[in-house]
């Protein structure tokens, strides 16, 4: 399969902004036009050194083919590596107006060496422009920075922050420490600066923690799940801690957490906060109203209860107006544009979702 479930015409075609795509490169080589002799040539030598210990891949049978479309394959390089594959499977027969790239693989976002993360999130960027957004214009990059080295992290926010392709900062949700922690404020401060919002998405397995919180998953049907409870720790983490009332023009995305789960963690630490409101002085609003104000969400994964009034009052509680499409092409659990909704919406609140929320969100309006 080469395509969409259904291929649309100019009549019937949506206006759609898809906001999680993944690029991946060729090969690890395809990174070393973008770096100093001296970092290829650590990597050539010592490889990396990833969080997750003595193994370089993640550990779940989807790894095979590393959670891609069996269809999703180029002749050359692995899934998502290819720009014309992306243009004939996704792009060009759903119409996609706008796609934000979120680059997965050799990002440094895992590596344990903090330095060589930043060279390595730095070519990454470099990488983006060169293949990807400077050939095809209707891909916008997501900066990849080195999250626990916060330093090299702002600079590389300043060095993209004036190129309008660039629409995002993009940040792991399964991080050294919880994100609302003092060590990453200099991040959000140069990405609230710059007026770009920080997307939010998982990277890489578990950084050598168990993902669950709980303990090893025993299951891929375990693992897969345990994007949620990441997103959910780190909004949790970054209400909490004050993040959003230091910085109170940050935009934030959840990107492919899930949502489903949003109003019942706004109400839980509303009636946390009614008790234990004097430890946390520096919150001045309930939480619920920091999660209204600054979070966006993308659909991918969508929750699908056999009630399709449920979700509709999910989306009600967290805002038609913050809702906004993600495919995740080239994963297997890839989401169809025309096929997300399988309830009855207005069309205005379709075209939100599908491009009016993340077109004022990133700035294409």
């Amino acid at each position: 399969m080469n395509r969409p479930l259904f291929e649309t015409d100019a009549a019937t075609r949506l206006r759609i902004i898809d906001c999680d795509i993944h690029p991946s490169p060729k090969s690890p080589a395809a990174l070393f036009p973008f770096m100093e002799k001296h970092w290829v040539e650590h990597l050539q030598t010592y490889g990396t050194h990833m969080r997750q210990a003595l193994i370089g891949q993640l550990a779940y049978p989807r790894m095979t083919a590393n959670g891609m479309r069996m269809d999703s394959k180029p002749e050359v390089g692995p899934p998502g590596s290819d720009l014309k594959m992306l243009r004939e499977q996704h792009l060009d027969p759903l119409g996609i107006e706008v796609g934000n790239l979120i680059a997965l693989s050799r990002g440094g976002m895992e590596e344990r060496n903090p330095d060589l993360a930043a060279a390595m999130a730095s070519a990454c960027n470099d990488w983006q422009i060169a293949e990807w957004l400077e050939p095809e214009p209707r891909l916008r990059g997501g900066i990849v920075v080195a999250q626990d080295n916060p330093e090299s992290a702002v600079a590389e926010i300043e060095k993209h922050a004036g190129d309008k392709r660039f629409v995002q900062v993009i940040m792991s949700t399964r991080p050294n420490e919880t994100l609302g922690t003092r060590k990453y404020w200099p991040i959000y401060r140069a990405a609230a600066e710059a007026g770009l919002p920080v997307g939010l998405h998982p990277v890489g397995y578990s950084n050598g923690k168990p993902s669950s919180g709980s303990g090893w998953p025993s299951f891929y049907f375990q693992e897969h799940y345990t994007f949620v409870p990441g997103a959910e720790s780190l909004v949790t983490s970054l209400v909490i801690e004050g993040v959003l009332e230091a910085f109170p023009t940050l935009k934030i995305a959840i990107i492919e957490g899930g949502f489903s789960w949003a109003p019942a963690l706004g109400w839980r630490m509303d009636r946390h906060f009614d008790t234990f409101h004097k430890e946390v002085p520096h919150l001045k609003r309930k939480p619920s109203e920091y999660m209204k104000d600054h979070f966006w969400w993308a659909t991918q994964p969508m929750e699908e209860p056999k009630k399709p009034r449920d979700i509709i009052d999910v989306i009600e509680w967290i805002g038609w107006d913050r809702l906004m499409y993600s495919s995740d092409y080239p994963h297997w659990d890839y989401d169809d544009a025309y096929r997300i909704f399988r309830f009855p919406v207005e069309d205005e609140q379709r075209d939100a979702v599908l491009s009016g929320n993340a077109s004022k969100l990133y700035g294409f309006q």
